[in-house]
């Protein structure tokens, strides 16, 4: 007889019931609560969720673009910072601070309110050091994310908007840190003005207007220092921020480009999704950033401008140099010959100035812009395009990224010809003579070298999807003939190997029709001929899958269906000379010397 008692009525139906997880309570009650109102009036939750749900692949390369925008970041927040002391005016005033060297010196605002940012704000100087370093970084890692963006195809169909925006970015982040640096109106900043108004006087017929009304009169006027800080914090920022947020924005909606590999392909993407993944990663590199930018800025001084001292127009300042971005710019104006200076009907048009000044930005950027376009227009390839290309897979638009890279980098090392003729005793007649001469001829060379190398490792690759991995194991057979074991590829590995398209020049038709007329755009497609024998008349195909089958003599293809005499063939796993075998069949007899061999 039980001795516990059971409850009479309703409520002992629902004794043993689950109690209700009792409300969240808290600052995450009062979360969800502003989310739910905020949701309520905007519908934010589904895209927000959807965004949370992205899908990114993972590799590293693709930090490189995450670098460009934690500088932007960093960038913006120590302008803001630099903008409550900073006073953007030329006007003249006697310096009595903390940095005693230059008391009692006559100097422009500009300089003096730089000068106290950077001895009398708590802080300040490191902000500067900051801020200037971030702008390297900034315009370094956006050129290195354009290089992985070109070598690997990741600018073909539907990128190409983005490619573009890209180039624009890069341009701007050139020109707006020379505004940046223009500011302080110290004497190297201040030769740089210099220099930029003989640019524009070297503009053919609007030059000496165009810097009449840039500089609000004759040089240096004080007009130059309030206009280049308005350009320099509000003009240029917002549209690259805008550009940014609109290079973003279409990363999410085309999807980021991942790298060829088993399982993905142009309709999927392989990866982690933003939430928790990448929002945590994203975080921590963000601050890493912040760090090493930090670091490098506590230990490195750049741009000591009390050094220099105020802009004067009136000391020699032959050794000053630009910041390293316009390095090219500065090199192409010291190797452009003289007599491109021409003089007809008593006018002087300063070619050898207005090209590699002001004409070599735009259409160097130009050319970048336009090249996903003329591929397009070359290959005739209307196919989106998410998986990457390996570059020794595209060996000819490969030795055009690096012909491109080499000619940047002799501009860039001419830009010291005259500290090259100082420090190893040349002439620097002698140096500049070799640096044209180099422009010529190393960066047609550099493509040519480029793409045999290319080739090169696609014949490796190709040699290495047929017939292995050399292992160093060496067999001897019942003959005394010796090969070596080889250890066949994985299929992971090997599909990455074989997994690129094999592209073809087009053929070009007939330039008339059936009654001998010429039909229109013969010429554009004769060109278009030329262009595509250009980029693939050199090429390599990737390995098929007969090609693997015979290479492996797996009985399943035509190639290696019969033997010589009804004997078998050998299995690709040993390697000598034009013979494989099977590890199985190591030791039995080959062929006799001379017999015939069925071609693989």
């Amino acid at each position: 007889m039980s001795t516990s008692t059971t409850p009479k009525g309703a409520a002992s139906l629902r004794a043993n019931d689950a109690r209700p997880a009792e409300a969240v309570a808290g600052p995450l009650k009062v979360a969800g609560g502003v989310g739910g109102w905020v949701d309520d009036r905007t519908g934010i939750a589904k895209p927000v969720r959807y965004l949370l749900k992205k899908v990114f692949p993972d590799h590293w390369s693709f930090m490189l673009g995450e670098i460009a925008m934690y500088s932007l970041v960093i960038l913006l927040l120590s302008g803001t910072f630099l903008t409550f002391w900073f006073v953007p005016s030329a006007g003249h005033v006697i310096y009595n601070g903390s940095h005693v060297p230059l008391k009692g010196i006559a100097m422009s605002e500009a300089y003096k309110s730089t000068l106290d940012i950077s001895f009398d704000v708590r802080g300040g100087l490191i902000i500067r050091q900051i801020h200037h370093w971030a702008a390297l970084l900034f315009i370094v890692s956006i050129m290195v994310h354009m290089f992985r963006v070109f070598f690997t195809g990741a600018f073909r169909k539907p990128r190409e908007i983005n490619w573009v925006i890209g180039t624009i970015l890069s341009m701007l982040a050139i020109v707006e840190g020379f505004a940046g640096y223009s500011l302080p109106d110290d004497l190297l900043s201040g030769t740089g003005l210099r220099a930029a108004e003989g640019f524009m006087q070297s503009m053919p017929v609007i030059g000496s207007y165009m810097a009449y009304f840039v500089f609000g009169g004759a040089f240096p006027g004080e007009a130059i220092i309030p206009r280049l800080y308005t350009v320099h914090v509000l003009l240029i920022p917002a549209i690259i921020v805008g550009l940014f947020t609109a290079h973003i924005v279409l990363v999410m909606v085309h999807k980021h480009t991942q790298y060829p590999g088993p399982g993905r392909t142009n309709e999927n993407v392989v990866g982690y999704p933003l939430m928790p993944v990448y929002i945590a990663k994203a975080g921590g590199f963000f601050f890493i950033v912040f760090g090493v930018t930090a670091l490098i800025s506590a230990l490195v001084t750049i741009n000591p401008i009390w050094m220099y001292g105020p802009y004067d127009p009136s000391p020699v300042t032959a050794g000053s140099q630009p910041d390293w971005y316009m390095g090219f710019a500065d090199g192409a104006l010291r190797l452009m010959p003289g007599w491109t200076e021409l003089h007809f009907w008593g006018f002087t048009l300063g070619l050898n100035v207005f090209i590699p000044a002001l004409l070599l930005i735009p259409v160097l950027y130009g050319l970048a812009g336009a090249y996903p376009f003329l591929e397009a227009w070359v290959t005739g390839d209307k196919r989106e395009h998410h998986l990457l290309d390996r570059p020794r897979n595209a060996p000819t638009r490969t030795g055009i990224g690096v012909m491109a890279l080499v000619f940047y980098g002799i501009l860039f090392f001419a830009a010291g010809n005259d500290l090259i003729a100082i420090k190893l005793g040349l002439s620097i007649n002698d140096i500049t003579n070799t640096f044209r001469v180099l422009l010529l001829v190393a960066p047609p060379l550099a493509f040519w070298v480029t793409k045999r190398i290319c080739l090169s490792l696609q014949r490796r690759d190709r040699d290495l999807v047929l017939h292995g991995r050399e292992t160093g194991r060496i067999v001897r057979t019942a003959e005394g003939r010796f090969f070596e074991v080889h250890e066949p590829l994985g299929e992971l590995e090997r599909w990455t190997l074989v997994q690129h398209e094999a592209h073809r020049p087009l053929e070009l038709g007939s330039s008339v029709d059936a009654n001998g007329v010429r039909r229109p755009g013969a010429a554009k497609e004769r060109l278009r001929a030329k262009l595509s024998k250009f980029y693939f008349e050199d090429r390599v195909d990737p390995v098929t899958p007969a090609e693997l089958a015979a290479a492996h003599h797996d009985g399943h293809e035509e190639e290696a269906l019969h033997s010589i005499e009804g004997r078998p063939q050998w299995v690709g796993q040993l390697h000598g000379g034009a013979d494989e075998r099977d590890d199985v069949d190591a030791y039995a007899p080959h062929e006799e010397e001379g017999s015939e061999t069925s071609t693989r």
